[in-house]
């Protein structure tokens, strides 16, 4: 696989995502994205779905690499990133799910001042990052049991980096596991941080900022700086999926 166009699912597996998100109010998600800088779309995934994709954190041929967390300082916990061609479901949702989120990110930058604008189709954002040295895959299947947790970080991997990315928990909360919330912390300029925890079931996506994001203020837009991490789990096992949308070098 050399072209990017290697890189992206079959018309049938797009556009079988595309319904599956045709129902959901993006109005609605972008002013959650707006006001908070993040947003739920709730069940996305059925249960088999879920418990498909992480049966799949065993099996190696499916990914590039696999990194512990606690090796490189980034909590207690471990991670697979998949590697191309993406699983059918993950890789459809993938490219559905870009136009949605490009049109928040192209006002963001708007506001902002940054000139960066995203393309219609996220096949035209990749063939930016693979011009620029970022080819290897980013979406990545994490893995957590009783006593992990990951740091508050940002996923940048390179010089072109998309401002949101999704995660969906595959785990069922209370069942699989105890704890384990996804925090997202906000600083602003010259005030104390604030941190948003959401509640996810199974099968739910979240989206949010992945580096800054515009707020309004008295005298215009300015920038807030954004993290986000897992809190403790505290019991059993909790797995889930995360999609990025830049590649990395």
């Amino acid at each position: 696989m050399n072209a990017v166009t290697d890189f992206i699912p079959a018309a049938p597996v797009v556009n079988a995502a595309e319904q599956r998100l045709a129902s959901y109010d993006w109005s609605a998600f972008a002013e959650e994205m707006n006001n908070f800088g993040c947003a739920t779309l709730k069940g996305v995934l059925n249960p088999e779905e879920c418990r498909d994709l992480a049966a799949l954190y065993p099996q190696e041929q499916h990914f590039r690499s696999h990194i512990h967390m606690a090796r490189h300082g980034f909590g207690k916990g471990e991670y697979r990133y998949f590697k191309y061609p993406l699983p059918d479901l993950l890789g459809g949702l993938r490219t559905a799910l870009w136009p949605k989120l490009a049109d928040v990110a192209n006002s963001w930058n708007e506001r902002m001042g940054i000139d960066q604008r995203y393309p219609e189709a996220h096949a035209d954002f990749l063939r930016q990052c693979h011009e620029a040295g970022q080819t290897r895959p980013t979406p990545l299947l994490l893995q957590y049991i009783a006593g992990d947790f990951n740091c508050l970080h940002q996923d940048l991997y390179g010089d072109l980096a998309f401002p949101i990315q999704v995660a969906f928990l595959l785990s069922e909360p209370g069942r699989d596991f105890t704890g384990g919330d996804f925090v997202l912390t906000e600083q602003r300029p010259r005030m104390q941080s604030r941190a948003e925890v959401v509640p996810l079931d199974q099968g739910d996506a979240v989206a949010f900022a992945v580096h800054n994001r515009p707020v309004q203020g008295s005298r215009g837009n300015y920038r807030v700086n954004l993290r986000h991490g897992v809190s403790r789990v505290r019991s059993g096992q909790r797995h889930t999926v995360g999609i990025i949308f830049h590649d990395a070098k």
